[in-house]
């Protein structure tokens, strides 16, 4: 018996040593997308509405094309660039201001209100307002995606400030430790994580409301225009594919934050 089991363990460990992580972590990524266009194929086949469901491969390779024209790259970039705009904007703002409502607790309790309740009311409700304030194109769309992703930016940065973990805030202090020292070198630290919480909801929430601004801001460009444009004149592939192409962003987005965060707070939860 144990003769013939020895065969099987080196065969075990043969297929262990061949899916390294590395591979592993490929096949994790490459296996989301195949499934999605799997089920897009056998529901094609279904003929489940032909009218409104057009086949993944005619969509990618019209998509394909697209991309090689360069128009549907220009409505990408442009959209790349407002969300990054408002990003920033949301970022410069955002940080300092969470930084000293958390450090102040009676001030963030002060206006606890008011930050929830604008964090709670959805960002295309108030289209209408940042279109009386500053009017239609590209400046109006960016200020209601910075406000959004504002809110949220503040109150994961005031909340992460806030509940810093006190045995090492106390340990500094015993060790004479100023406050300005104390924030620098442990109240930032930890405060990190929830930081880039903030910041990878923040960008995801300034791509949404960017998409539907672009669909009813009177923007002329972006890929909320294009998808708002393409349904109007029934172009199902390249309404598909440039919702692919945002959703594709969004990913890309939320990635480079996931693996910054990784590379320069590999320390967090230890």
């Amino acid at each position: 018996m144990a003769a013939t089991a020895y065969p099987d363990v080196r065969r075990t460990k043969r297929r262990a040593a061949l899916i390294t992580p590395e591979r592993r972590r490929l096949i994790e990524l490459v296996l989301g997308p195949c499934i999605l266009i799997a089920i897009w194929w056998l529901a094609d086949l279904c003929h489940l509405n032909k009218h409104l469901l057009p086949s993944p491969f005619a969509t990618l390779h019209d998509t394909w094309n697209n991309l090689i024209s360069g128009s549907l790259a220009r409505d990408f970039w442009q959209t790349l660039v407002r969300v990054t705009y408002a990003f920033v904007a949301a970022t410069v703002i955002g940080i300092p201001a969470g930084i000293v409502l958390g450090a102040k607790e009676g001030i963030y309790r002060s206006v606890e209100f008011i930050i929830d309740f604008f964090r709670s009311t959805p960002a295309t409700a108030m289209f209408p307002l940042f279109m009386l304030l500053f009017g239609l194109g590209d400046f109006s769309e960016i200020a209601v995606a910075t406000f959004a992703a504002l809110l949220v930016i503040v109150f994961n940065v005031a909340y992460g400030v806030m509940h810093a973990r006190q045995t090492r805030i106390l340990a500094a202090r015993s060790m004479g430790a100023s406050s300005l020292r104390i924030f620098k070198d442990v109240i930032f630290y930890e405060t990190l994580p929830q930081t880039f919480v903030g910041l990878r909801n923040g960008v995801s929430l300034a791509l949404v409301v960017i998409i539907v601004a672009e669909m009813f801001i009177g923007a002329s460009v972006g890929l909320g225009h294009r998808i708002i444009d393409a349904q109007i004149s029934y172009q199902l592939t390249d309404m598909y594919g440039s919702i692919l192409v945002a959703g594709a962003m969004g990913y890309g987005l939320n990635l480079m934050f996931l693996i910054a965060e990784k590379l320069l707070i590999h320390w967090s939860g230890r």
